[in-house]
């Protein structure tokens, strides 16, 4: 197995790969090796063998990055045996068998409750219409890109790729960091998701927490901060003795 790892970066719901483009440039620059795929935010379970196949088709080992619900993702995918380590950006640090309902619901809701838009997609196979969330557009701004540049938040808000609203009831199968080692941004300003449910699920999962006064899309708002948390994750799995997770799975 290389001993350089690909960061694999997971986006989350009413997001695509576009919100990591700042730090991009910024690993690329490294030479770190960087995939951002798009995640189709139809259920946890499907998001996630999604994500898994493409980490299982990369030779050597991989990090994953998740935001938002992308964490709840990497949680699950992140058990694929290359996956050397994780990394949660303003993220659901789910248990086995836990909801992302279940993680919210132990904390007052956000502003986000109360500005989520219900729509009705096409299930393939089927006559029953599926239910997806968005972001009501002229809220997104002041609660997911508080702290962007306005007329990027307006792009935003109109780009939405949303989340299928099964995904929110439905068990993590798998907690990847119980076994692999993981890093955590709070994003402390952060109006989607309670801060305190961010800072919950690490302070379970003993990960190495960094906070950072931002809203929702720190990656956006502080990539410098961001890359530099990725980049210890890094150096700390490819240090010596580092990749023995296999042997505690």
């Amino acid at each position: 197995m290389s001993d350089s790892p690909t960061v694999v970066l997971v986006h989350g719901a009413f997001a695509d790969a576009s919100s990591f483009a700042r730090i991009i440039p910024e690993l690329l620059a490294d030479g770190t090796k960087v995939l951002a795929p798009p995640v189709p935010n139809r259920s946890l379970s499907g998001d996630a063998a999604y994500i898994a196949s493409v980490v299982r088709q990369i030779e050597g080992p991989v990090v994953l990055v998740g935001h938002s619900y992308g964490g709840a993702v990497i949680t699950v995918a992140g058990a694929e045996k290359n996956v050397v380590g994780l990394v949660y950006l303003a993220g659901y640090a789910l248990d086995e068998g836990e909801t992302l309902g279940e993680l919210q619901g132990r904390f007052p809701d956000s502003p986000l409750a109360n500005a989520l838009v219900y729509t009705q997609f096409p299930v393939a196979g089927t006559d029953e219409p599926g239910t997806e969330i968005s972001v009501d557009i002229d809220r997104l701004p002041e609660i997911f890109a508080a702290d962007l540049d306005p007329d990027l938040a307006r792009v935003l808000a109109v780009s939405q790729r949303p989340l299928a609203a099964v995904a929110f009831g439905e068990p993590a199968s798998a907690a990847a960091w119980k076994a692999k080692p993981a890093w955590g941004i709070v994003s402390s300003s952060d109006t989607t998701i309670n801060p305190d449910v961010e800072r919950f699920g690490y302070e379970r999962a003993q990960m190495k927490v960094t906070e950072i006064d931002s809203s929702h899309l720190v990656m956006l708002s502080h990539p410098t901060e961001v890359v530099g948390v990725i980049r210890e994750a890094l150096a700390s799995v490819t240090a010596p003795g580092a990749g023995q997770v296999d042997a505690q799975e």
